[in-house]
């Protein structure tokens, strides 16, 4: 992805919060029906189901914040250079991952503190570009609130 993913000074269990309850916003005012998701190091710190949305998307965040955590950049960014002609299955040989717990697709992205990857923000239940251009905005806007 060429657009940077922003950065915040300091992120903890408040920002997480904060940068969810923005996700949800986003998504309610685009009628989204969404899973999000917040991890902080290892620990789910912010999780929300919007109406519409199934327990099975909370696998899928699973999934695609274990992509964000080995990379450590977004999924769409591992989508992208390791997914070609959509074979995926040969994502998960060349990386000796497993499909039930690794999936590139977009809508999670790395939280980074001043350079170090400190958590992840997810979304699943859409497309991935809407996923990861609310992930995005919302970022931003937390972590530029001017």
């Amino acid at each position: 992805m060429s657009e940077p993913i922003p950065e915040f000074t300091r992120f903890g269990h408040d920002e997480a919060w904060a940068l969810g309850c923005l996700v949800v916003e986003k998504c309610r005012a685009e009628n989204l029906t969404v899973t999000v998701g917040i991890r902080l190091g290892e620990q789910r710190v912010f999780h929300a189901a919007l109406p519409g949305s199934s327990a099975d998307l909370d696998t899928w965040i699973e999934r695609k914040s274990n992509v964000v955590s080995r990379f450590g950049v977004s999924s769409m960014e591992v989508s992208e250079t390791f997914v070609r002609d959509n074979d995926i299955t040969g994502f998960w040989t060349a990386f000796g991952l497993a499909p039930e717990a690794y999936f590139p697709s977009g809508g999670a992205v790395p939280i980074r503190v001043n350079g170090a990857l400190v958590g992840v923000l997810a979304l699943s239940g859409v497309d991935s570009p809407t996923e990861h251009r609310i992930a995005l905005e919302a970022m931003r806007e937390l972590s530029d609130p001017s």
